[in-house]
């Protein structure tokens, strides 16, 4: 028998969104029972934890909600949800004050006492809220310390692998949980769901997310019959630490490196980016750096590690060990020095624009199911800013919990409604058929044919024919994915989770490959090389798609609502 709980509120996941989603609703109502799911233990794990730039904030009175506001939209190359996009900027300002005064947060600052602002790259204003490069482990020690303080209890080491649906396939009814300690499946119903993960595009060959990233809740999502949206906009950073042999090759060099003025450098020696970007170089956007460099790998003029390089020395040693210490240990660590040489660096998978579609008060288009974070999609259309991704987090992780305390405030909504009879049955016996399989493939074969098509054909520069063949081998994937084959216990079986990662990784995979089909230009984080113009009088369209009957994506294209700022206001905006 599956050992059941019942709660209020169940939160898949720990990271900014998730965390501070549990201290808004609780503050909000303290009789709640609320109960957190993370796949690794208390405040050690996720992507929030490893932010190193900062949090992009109107606090200056020079600056203002509208220029912030307008750089997403022009970063976002026009297809942000607008709704989305303006609650991010506006609600920035009051979230990070909160992290402050209610978390216990103590940003970087000025030597007037006001906090520091740091330049990123694609914004009008240095608007960069930071503690060092480390900021994302100063807000999650001190949001994980609130979640302890108010009692919220935490499942560790017990991840979310399907959600639970009524007989309707309608409304979310609560989470299929792993306990990767004891090898355990766990129901929780709950009168609400929270799906805050976090991404994690670790399908590519270089990743900047950790090992314990993997799409867990956009493919719980999507199997669960959400609507999702945008897909094929899959962001690269484009300075990955080239690590040969190494599990965290992709790690990032984060974007205030660029702010401060570290350059990039081809095999020959050529700052490229004054080529590509001229009036602003490696302060573009992380979507022409990335494609910028890509190109120059592709055309032989990659360093001898395989990447190009970054350079920072010219700023000066006692410079870049003040103000990046996180980032000069890291490179250290490996030989590379940071301070004083050039670093080899590539573009690494990083983020997905596209996510569940959502509104301002995290709504899904399932009953009872709210989404956060980078679960989401719409805030920041075809490319993200740096410093807009642990914003989002902080932002509609505040949001969440504000929504669903009123939404449980209603005694009908607070009912828990059924799952469907032996849902939980029968998806635990199929998760757990590779254990006694007798023959299969192996999940890490599986693991390394997703993360190599992928980069090979749905990377940083794609075109019809290489995607059609990734959803082609994608299609044929699933089955062997599905039926491989996982020797030992389920209990701290690494391998058996490698499984259950590759189940995400290739139905994340198919739904990437099917949307960047139907985008034929080039637009943001999205560049199609037989279609290498972005088209205004065309492209200006979302790609929403969800399960069909056959198991496979079923999509549709919207028109962009410009509902705040016209097309022609986007394209005149100059930073």
């Amino acid at each position: 028998m599956t050992p059941k709980h019942t709660v209020d509120l169940l939160i898949l996941g720990m990271g900014a969104a998730a965390e501070l989603a549990a201290i808004y609703a609780y503050d909000a109502n303290p009789k709640l029972n609320i109960l957190i799911a993370t796949k690794a233990l208390k405040g050690k794990g996720g992507c929030s934890r490893m932010v190193q730039g900062g949090f992009n904030v109107v606090l200056d009175s020079s600056d203002s909600h509208e220029k912030h506001f307008m750089d997403t939209l022009k970063g976002g190359q026009y297809i942000n949800d607008q709704d989305l996009a303006l609650t991010l900027v506006e609600q920035a300002t009051p979230t990070v004050k909160e992290l402050e005064t209610i978390s216990g947060c103590f940003f970087d600052r000025r030597d007037d006492g006001h906090i520091h602002q740091k330049a990123f790259a694609g914004q009008s204003f240095d608007r960069t809220v930071h503690k060092g490069d480390l900021t994302g482990i100063e807000i999650i020690s001190r949001t994980t310390e609130q979640v302890f303080k108010r009692r919220i209890p935490v499942l560790e080491e017990t991840r979310a692998v399907e959600l639970l649906l009524d007989e309707t396939g309608t409304v979310v009814t609560g989470a299929l949980l792993f306990e990767m300690r004891t090898g355990k499946f766990i129901v929780v119903e709950a009168a609400a769901t929270l799906v805050a993960t976090g991404g994690g595009p670790t399908q590519y060959r270089f990743h900047a997310p950790g090992p314990e990233k993997s799409a867990d809740g956009i493919a719980m999502l999507y199997r669960a019959g959400a609507v999702m949206r945008d897909m094929e906009m899959i962001q690269f950073h484009p300075t990955g630490l080239i690590i040969p042999g190494s599990v965290v090759a992709g790690a990032l060099l984060e974007e205030g490196l660029r702010g401060a003025g570290a350059h990039l450098y081809n095999g020959k020696g050529e700052r490229y980016m004054k080529t590509y970007a001229p009036e602003v170089a490696e302060r573009a956007t992380r979507d022409v750096v990335s494609r910028s460099a890509y190109l120059e790998m592709i055309a032989g003029r990659a360093c001898p590690e395989g990447g190009v390089h970054i350079d920072a020395a010219h700023l000066g040693a006692d410079f870049v060990l003040k103000n990046f210490p996180g980032m000069a240990e890291r490179c250290a660590q490996f030989n590379y020095d940071l301070a004083n040489g050039r670093v080899p660096v590539s573009p690494s998978a990083h983020f997905f624009m596209g996510g569940a579609a959502i509104d301002k008060d995290c709504y899904a288009s399932l009953g009872k199911l709210f989404v956060a974070g980078e679960d989401a999609g719409g805030v920041h259309g075809a490319n993200r800013l740096g410093g807009n991704g642990i914003c989002e987090s902080c932002v509609y992780g505040r949001q969440a919990g504000i929504s669903i305390a009123k939404f449980l405030a209603s005694k009908e909504n607070r009912t828990i409604v059924k799952t469907a009879p032996k849902m939980a049955e029968r998806m635990a016996e199929r998760l757990a058929a590779p254990l006694t399989a007798t023959s299969g493939t192996s999940p890490l074969e599986n693991r390394r044919d997703i993360q190599e098509t992928n980069w090979l054909q749905v990377g940083v520069v794609r075109n019809q024919k290489d995607l059609q063949s990734a959803l082609d081998s994608f299609t044929g994937m699933s089955e062997n994915v599905a039926k491989a084959k996982v020797s030992g216990s389920q209990a701290y079986n690494m391998i058996y989770n490698v499984h259950l990662d590759t189940l995400n990784m290739i139905d994340v995979s198919i739904m990437a490959a099917t949307s960047a089909l139907q985008r034929d230009e080039t637009r943001g984080a999205h560049t199609r090389s037989d279609f290498p113009q972005q088209r205004d009088d065309y492209g200006l369209f979302n790609t929403f798609l969800w399960r069909g009957e056959s198991n496979l994506p079923v999509f549709e294209k919207r028109e962009v609502i410009f509902k705040h700022k016209s097309l022609e206001t986007c394209q005149q905006f100059k930073k």
